[in-house]
C-alpha cells in the first residue's frame, strides 16, 4: 500500500472538475423538466462511477483505504441525503420555478465542494499538528447529534436565517423570477430577484452541513485525498438525486433520528481514537468495517422502518431536523 501520488491527485480532480462541469451545462445552460426517468439515469450514472472508482483505489492502494473510501462515501452520502432535503425545503419556501430548480441545485453542489475543500485542508492540517482535534471533532458531532434527535421533527427556519434577513434587508430584492437571472434592471437601477435570496440561503446551508460532514468523515479516514472524494462523489449525483427521490423525502420520517446515531457513533470513534492515542494504547478502536456495517444497517433500518410507518399512518411526513429550535416554537415556549 503506497501513498496518493501526485498524478492520481491530478487525475481524480480532472475527472471531478469533468463531471462537475457536465451538471453546470446541463442545469444552468439549459433548464428544463427533469423527469423521472432522467433523473434516475443520472443518479445510477454518478453511483456507478463512485463504485468503478472505489474498486479501481481498493485495487490500487489496499484493502484498508478501499475500505475507508466506500466507508467515508456512504456517511457522505447518507448526510447529503439530510443536505438535500433542506435544499426541497428552500425550493419549496421560495417558490423557486421548476425550470430554474436546476440552477439552484449546481451552484449549492459547486459551493459545496468549495467549502468542503477548504474545511478538508483546514481539518486535516489540524488533525496534524494537534492529536486532540479528534476529541473536539468528537465533542462537535456528539453536540450536533444530539441537537438533531432533539429537533428531529422540525424543519429548518429558512426565512428567519440572518443571513437570509440581512440579504432582504439590505438589498432591494424584485417580487418575481426574472428568467432565472440573480440581477435585473427596474426602473433603470439594478435590483436584485428571489434568486439571490435563494442562493443566499443555500451558501447558509452548504456551510453547516461543511461544519458537520468534514469532522464525520475525519472520523472514518485521516487521508485527506479519501475525504475529499467521498464529499465529492456524495455531492455530484445530488443534482439528480433532488429530482429522483423529492416525493419519496416526505416519507423518510426517521431518517433524522438515524443520521443522529450515525453522527454520535463517529463522535464516539473519534473520541475512542483520541483516548487510545494521547490516553492508553490499551483503549480499543472501532474499526472501519465495524463503522461501514453500522453505517449500513442504520440506513437500512432507517429506511424500512420510515416506509412501513408512513404506509400505515399516510398523514406522517419526515422533517429535515434542526440544530435549534425554530422561532415559532421559541416563541411559543416563552
Amino acid at each position: 500500500m503506497g501513498e496518493i501520488t501526485t498524478t492520481t491527485w491530478i487525475v481524480t480532480l480532472a475527472l471531478i472538475v469533468a463531471l462537475l462541469a457536465l451538471d453546470l451545462l446541463l442545469g444552468w445552460l439549459k433548464p428544463h423538466h427533469v423527469g423521472f426517468r432522467e433523473a434516475t439515469a443520472w443518479s445510477v450514472f454518478y453511483i456507478a462511477i463512485a463504485v468503478v472508482f472505489g474498486v479501481w483505489f481498493t485495487y490500487a492502494y489496499g484493502g484498508d483505504l478501499g475500505t475507508q473510501y466506500f466507508t467515508g462515501y456512504v456517511v457522505e452520502k447518507s448526510l447529503s441525503i439530510d443536505n438535500l432535503f433542506v435544499f426541497v425545503i428552500i425550493m419549496a419556501t421560495f417558490s423557486v420555478p421548476e425550470n430554474h430548480q436546476h440552477k439552484v441545485l449546481t451552484f449549492g453542489i459547486v459551493l459545496a465542494l468549495i467549502m468542503r475543500a477548504i474545511f478538508i485542508a483546514l481539518g486535516a492540517t489540524l488533525i496534524a499538528m494537534f492529536s486532540f482535534m479528534f476529541l473536539l471533532f468528537g465533542l462537535l458531532l456528539m453536540y450536533t447529534a444530539v441537537q438533531l434527535f432533539r429537533h428531529r421533527d422540525e424543519d429548518p427556519d429558512v426565512e428567519n436565517n440572518v443571513v437570509v434577513r440581512t440579504a432582504r434587508r439590505v438589498l432591494p430584492v424584485t417580487d418575481e423570477y426574472v428568467g432565472g437571472k440573480i440581477f435585473t434592471r427596474l426602473d433603470g437601477r439594478l435590483v436584485a430577484t428571489p434568486m439571490l435570496v435563494v442562493l443566499v440561503a443555500i451558501g447558509g446551508v452548504d456551510l453547516l452541513f461543511a461544519l458537520d460532514s468534514i469532522p464525520a468523515v475525519f472520523g472514518v479516514t485521516q487521508e485527506p485525498f479519501i475525504v475529499f472524494v467521498a464529499n465529492a462523489f456524495a455531492l455530484l449525483g445530488l443534482r439528480a438525486l433532488f429530482f429522483l427521490v423529492k416525493g419519496l423525502l416526505d416519507r423518510l420520517v426517521y431518517l433524522s433520528a438515524g443520521l443522529a446515531f450515525i453522527l454520535a457513533f463517529i463522535a464516539v470513534k473519534l473520541i475512542l481514537h483520541w483516548a487510545h492515542v494521547d490516553i492508553s494504547a490499551q483503549v480499543p478502536e472501532i474499526p472501519t468495517p465495524v463503522s461501514l456495517v453500522v453505517i449500513a444497517v442504520v440506513l437500512v433500518v432507517v429506511t424500512v422502518a420510515s416506509l412501513i410507518k408512513t404506509r400505515r399512518d399516510p398523514t406522517a411526513r419526515a422533517h429535515a431536523g434542526s440544530l435549534r429550535a425554530t422561532s415559532s416554537e421559541s416563541d411559543s415556549a416563552d
